[in-house]
């Protein structure tokens, strides 16, 4: 590598974040930048730096400062040796790429698919725009875990409420790409299922796949591999790379001896790898002693299936070479192959059962021989062999019967490494990743073992914890079910599905929620616990309530009162029981009030308050803090449906400080997400904008969130654009509208305010085209009463009076409060009537004073909304001094925008600071009425 590379200072930016293991989601969110722009500047760096993959790049500290890339590179590993030969394959292929969008290179292992993969694959990067993507499926155990390895050559994380495939489909939807698919016969049925997805809904998407064996899906254009060639007019592509080979180990070659190499060559079938692993024993052997070493193996392995697939070459030059080794290398050997991920001298050791420097002793002889390749690992030296190497040390292992025992030593070493991840610490991310391969693949083994069947538990566990905590959360989802499949004892089992339960929350899956906590409460029956199970049904309640929006299925009031029945009657005087009972019961009774039509809350009011508190306090005796989050959520929601911002807004405060000390479990994580989003809410409601940007900047950062940017900015980009503050608006934004669109742009009502939001923003910008493209996300979410009567009133009330359109403001905002109470209720209430009664001053109207008086009333203690109130008035009895000091209150609530309008309508002098005051927000100068 040259001493100065041409790194520009955005690249390392980005480089350093990789060193970190973040998904390009997450670096997107960190650096402000579009997911699109940061794998761009992934993929010059896999380049420059010529590494072969996003852990290799981990390593790589930054370089010096240049100037990035136009377009992708190809993210291709690097192959350690040279290409050599196969012209007319490579072009044959590159011209079936342009015309299919699937194409299967099919051979046996060691006929050099991966190779002429990558080799096309370069040759054909200049015709996708968007980059080429390799993807290298020999770790994967399950085919289910296909996409997550695809994800993970992306960059791309888990978005909750969409499944690794989708992430994968939504990132791909408008891209022109290639994506290079390697060993697909480790998991054939799962790569089908993938493809037929991805291509369906991705049509700019291109396929290029290597596998032992077809896929067999219908739109597959297959290539048979052939070997290499061998003596063609005088050349061969076989000989040439025996030649490189030997002359790469210290022993070149003179031309005479073309006939003797090509007879070698003929004995090996042309295949690759037979010809790399004979050419590595030159120095040693010299050509007759190949030629003698050869006979042996070929006469053994004559005839049967793997003759019939062209195995016989290769099983003989592993046989081969084999036999060439001492008897310690020989199990080393056969021993390491349970390793699916790159390993270390240490690992190896605690596998083989052996001392650590005479292990390490022998990985060097096997990598001096070809049969380990030298890698780079987080805790030093590794070594990783070859897929087809490793397939034939683990039938050696079998055929020695020491297949059970070495991978009990891999289980006992994962779950050694395991416990050791359960510890959090700095490089923890990057340890994970060097070991979770093998964690899976350890499992997928022992969970087929009876006599394993608690170890495997206690594995599931350790990685449904550990992925969960690596934001993997749909494979922690199936881990904890597995564990509870796993366990021997129901009151166990009940404890992991109802992780499993609180992991599908955090992914946005409430049918799975209710499945889980269903299966949960029948364990629990199971193992003579009825007070639990009844915890188990009436959460399933509750959840439906509070968690309605995550619901394919919405459940009807009589399913939900059967269960809450059911579990009233399981209860007994459990104090937990009989809590939750009670918040399902509150729960139930709000969302029948909430659900009920327009009007002013009913006399029940006092009623549905005293039982979520009555909730709260139950569940508080019960000690358990994440039951008594959950009721002071539906108390939260009591207090704002009565319009109580205030109480409502202490009450979040109250479950944020509830929970910041509790173990951070997948329960408490989906906890606390919904508790700062409504924290949040509250902070905006009563004019707390300091506090409502703190909560919702917690939100926004919350790793869980990073790869759904719409979900995670959506109360940040409400708060700025109240406060004005526009450079952060126009930040999170597009962080916001990538997320959104790479999740396929869901018309989720919930976006909605941070959709008009924006677009305010870019009309107090005076940016039309902007406003109108966020006019048409808006537009997506279709006409809410929410968005007729709250947010959408708000914020084109705002945009018209800065414009000077008093009248037009008002008519916007028409209603009388009480007339659309439901949706001005809690966050928009105090806006909505502040907004309203200033509107009425510069529009002239002669109830404005009546007006003035009823909002002083209501906006009492909201420090941003009585502000205007009070402008207003002072504008009205023409107060020049009031008027002023009001621009004082907002600044010190955090709301710069309002202040600077205020100077423009004190006028004179005053104007010309506000003027200049918007003018560095961002904004367009505002127009008098």
């Amino acid at each position: 590598m040259a001493a100065v590379l041409d790194i520009s200072p955005r690249e390392a930016e980005v480089l350093e974040q990789v060193r970190a293991h973040l998904s390009n989601a997450e670096i997107a969110a960190r650096l402000c930048i579009s997911v699109r722009t940061v794998e761009s500047h992934v993929s010059s760096l896999l380049r420059k730096l010529e590494v072969p993959d996003r852990r290799a790049l981990a390593q790589r500290a930054p370089e010096p400062v240049g100037a990035g890339p136009s377009r992708p590179a190809p993210v291709l590993p690097a192959p350690l040796t040279s290409f050599i030969g196969r012209v007319s394959e490579r072009a044959l292929l590159v011209e079936m790429l342009k015309e299919h969008r699937q194409v299967t290179a099919v051979g046996p292992g060691g006929v050099g698919k991966t190779r002429l993969a990558l080799a096309v694959a370069a040759e054909a990067a200049g015709e996708y725009a968007d980059g080429v993507w390799f993807v290298d499926l020999v770790p994967v155990t399950d085919a289910g875990m296909v996409a997550a390895a695809v994800a993970g050559a992306l960059g791309l994380g888990e978005q909750p409420g969409h499944g690794m495939t989708e992430s994968v489909v939504a990132a791909l939807a408008d891209r022109h790409a290639l994506l290079v698919l390697d060993n697909c016969e480790q998991a054939v049925d799962g790569v089908a299922l993938f493809l037929e997805r991805l291509l369906a809904t991705c049509p700019r998407v291109t396929v290029l796949a290597t596998s032992r064996a077809r896929l067999m899906v219908p739109f597959e254009r297959v290539y048979p591999v052939p070997p290499l060639s061998l003596a063609v007019d005088g050349e061969s592509d076989a000989v040439a790379l025996f030649m490189e080979r030997a002359t790469a180990v210290g022993r070149p070659l003179d031309p005479p001896l073309f006939d003797h190499i090509a007879e070698i060559c003929e004995r090996l079938d042309g295949m690759a790898l037979a010809i790399e692993l004979a050419a590595a024993r030159y120095p040693t052997l010299g050509l007759d002693g190949i030629t003698t070493a050869l006979s042996h193996p070929l006469r053994m392995l004559t005839g049967g299936s793997r003759a019939e697939d062209r195995h016989r070459s290769v099983r003989a030059a592993l046989d081969w070479s084999h036999a060439l080794l001492e008897p310690a290398d020989r199990a080393l050997l056969r021993q390491v192959s349970v390793f699916v991920a790159p390993f270390t001298a240490a690992a190896a050791a605690a596998v083989s059962g052996s001392e650590e420097g005479l292990v390490a002793d022998g990985l060097a002889r096997l990598a001096e021989q070809s049969l380990l390749v030298v890698t780079a690992c987080p805790s030093g030296t590794g070594y990783r062999a070859l897929e087809t190497i490793r397939q034939y040390g683990k039938e050696r292992l079998t055929e020695a019967g020491e297949l059970v025992e070495t991978r009990s030593r891999h289980l006992r070493w994962c779950l050694a490494e395991a416990a050791d991840l359960a510890v959090v610490g700095a490089d923890w991310r990057a340890r994970f990743d060097a070991v979770a391969d093998d964690l899976r693949a350890a499992l997928a083994w022992a969970a087929d073992q009876p006599e394993q069947r608690a170890d495997a538990r206690r594995l599931a566990r350790y990685l449904a914890e550990l992925t969960f905590t690596r934001h993997l959360v749909s494979e922690s989802q199936g881990r904890y079910e597995q564990a509870a499949a796993l366990a021997d004892d129901p009151a166990t089992t009940a404890s992991m599905l109802r992780h499993a339960a609180a992991v599908a929350g955090c992914r946005m899956r409430g049918d799975d929620m209710y499945r889980l906590h269903l299966a949960a409460a029948e364990a629990a029956r199971r193992a003579g616990d009825t007070a639990v199970a009844a915890c188990d049904l009436a959460t399933i309640a509750t959840n439906a309530y509070r968690f309605a929006g995550k619901f394919a299925r919405k459940l009807p009031s009589e399913e939900t009162g059967a269960l809450i029945a059911q579990a009233r009657e399981l209860a007994g005087e459990d104090p937990a029981a009989q809590a939750a009972v009670a918040l399902a019961e509150a729960a139930r009774e709000l969302n029948d009030a909430i659900g009920a039509a327009h009007g002013q809350p009913d006399d029940s009011v006092p009623e549905k308050i005293a039982r979520a508190e009555r909730a709260v306090e139950l569940t508080h005796r019960a000690g358990d803090p994440l039951a008594e989050s959950a009721a002071l959520d539906v108390l939260t929601g009591a207090l704002s449906w009565a319009g109580d911002a205030f109480a409502a807004a202490a009450t979040a405060r109250r479950r944020i400080a509830l929970l910041s000390s509790t173990p951070n479990t997948p329960a408490a994580t989906h906890e606390l997400i919904e508790a700062l989003g409504e924290a949040a809410e509250a902070g905006l409601g009563t004019g707390d904008l300091p506090g409502a940007r703190r909560w919702a900047r917690q939100l926004a950062d919350h790793p869980l969130l990073a790869e759904v940017g719409h979900r995670a900015m959506s109360w940040l980009l409400v708060a700025d654009a109240l406060a004005g503050d526009v450079d952060q608006v126009l930040t999170g934004s597009v962080r916001f509208l990538d997320a959104w669109r790479r999740a396929g742009s869901p018309p989720r009502s919930a976006l909605g305010p941070a959709v008009a939001a924006v677009a305010m923003i870019h009309g107090l910008r005076d940016d039309h085209d902007a406003r109108r493209e966020w006019g048409t996300v808006l537009d997506q979410f279709g006409t809410t009463p929410e968005h007729a009567y709250g947010y959408g009133a708000i914020f084109d009330a705002m945009l018209l009076l800065h414009h000077g359109q008093a009248q037009e403001a008002l008519e916007r905002m028409a209603s009388e409060a009480g007339e659309v109470w439901k949706w001005v209720t809690w966050i928009w209430l105090h806006w909505y009537v502040a907004l309203r009664a200033e509107a009425t001053v510069l529009a002239g109207s002669p109830d404005a004073r009546a007006r003035l008086a009823d909002a002083r009333t209501v906006t009492a203690g909201n420090p941003v909304a009585s502000a205007i109130v009070e402008r207003a008035e002072a504008l009205l009895d023409n107060d020049q001094e009031r008027l002023l000091a009001t621009a004082d209150v907002f600044d010190a609530a955090g709301c710069r925008y309002q202040s600077a309008r205020t100077l423009v309508l004190a006028g004179g002098d005053h104007a010309a600071r506000g003027a200049a005051a918007l003018a560095d927000l961002g904004l367009a100068p505002m127009a008098l009425n």
